[in-house]
């Protein structure tokens, strides 16, 4: 069996840690099954082929693909480059992918589509999230609550449906919360690893980084714990059955 390819962004430590542990209980994964590379702190491997790996899975992160690349961080704008260096080989191959949050971001982009923080912009919490008619039948998501809460947290949004995909999930917030290009390529907006403990510390560690006033804090920790977000961890877990 092919070994799942998990790329990281988040340069601290305790954040990346606990996204990855949360990658593999709502995926069923073992670590055996993976290749985990934190992009913060490790190179993509020279000549590396998507092919070789039974799908991709890209987590999130603080950096926005839509910044002025004059004002990205050396380390934002090294880990943008390795990911979107390998999105042509995803997209011209139709190769399992499944970005979270910053990967739609990237998938979109890579596509020409139109990223921006002009609008669609959503606070830390958990959002309303609907199926559109695609989405009731699409592998991932067909037989998934109509509605359904998930967490999110995002600065930039994508404006526009790429050409070329399809959209699956929605909300009244942010549009497009998941779309699908090809078969076999996938992007979310929310986060389908997060449960509540896992936003509860992002929360700690992000609050002085522009997503929400610091003092709102443990009000957003006590919203999180009473959303009740369990489908967004069934379209992992079905990603990696399919793929696997």
């Amino acid at each position: 069996m092919k070994r799942f390819l998990i790329l990281q962004l988040r340069p601290e430590t305790d954040a990346s840690d606990a996204e990855y542990a949360s990658i593999l209980d709502k995926t069923g994964l073992t670590p055996e099954q993976t290749h985990r590379i934190r992009l913060d702190c490790e190179d993509l491997p020279d000549g590396l082929a998507v092919t070789d790996y039974a799908g991709v899975i890209v987590g999130g992160g603080p950096g926005c693909v839509s910044d002025d690349p004059a004002t990205k961080s050396p380390l934002d704008a090294k880990i943008e480059a390795a990911i979107m260096g390998l999105m042509p080989q995803v997209t011209a191959q139709d190769h399992p992918f499944m970005g979270c949050c910053y990967g739609l971001g990237i998938l979109a982009a890579h596509l020409g589509g139109d990223v921006s923080k002009r609008q669609f912009g959503e606070p830390v919490g958990p959002s309303d999230c609907r199926l559109t008619e695609d989405g009731s039948r699409d592998p991932l998501t067909a037989d998934l609550q109509p509605q359904f809460e998930a967490f999110v947290g995002h600065k930039e949004a994508v404006q526009t449906l790429p050409e070329g995909c399809v959209h699956l999930v929605a909300s009244d917030p942010c549009p497009f919360q998941m779309i699908r290009w090809g078969q076999n390529v996938y992007a979310t907006q929310f986060h389908p690893e997060a449960d509540a403990k896992d936003f509860e510390q992002r929360i700690n560690i992000y609050k002085d980084h522009g997503y929400f006033p610091p003092e709102d804090a443990q009000s957003l920790i006590d919203i999180c714990h009473a959303a009740d977000v369990t489908q967004p961890g069934e379209i992992l877990r079905r990603f990696a059955q399919r793929y696997g």
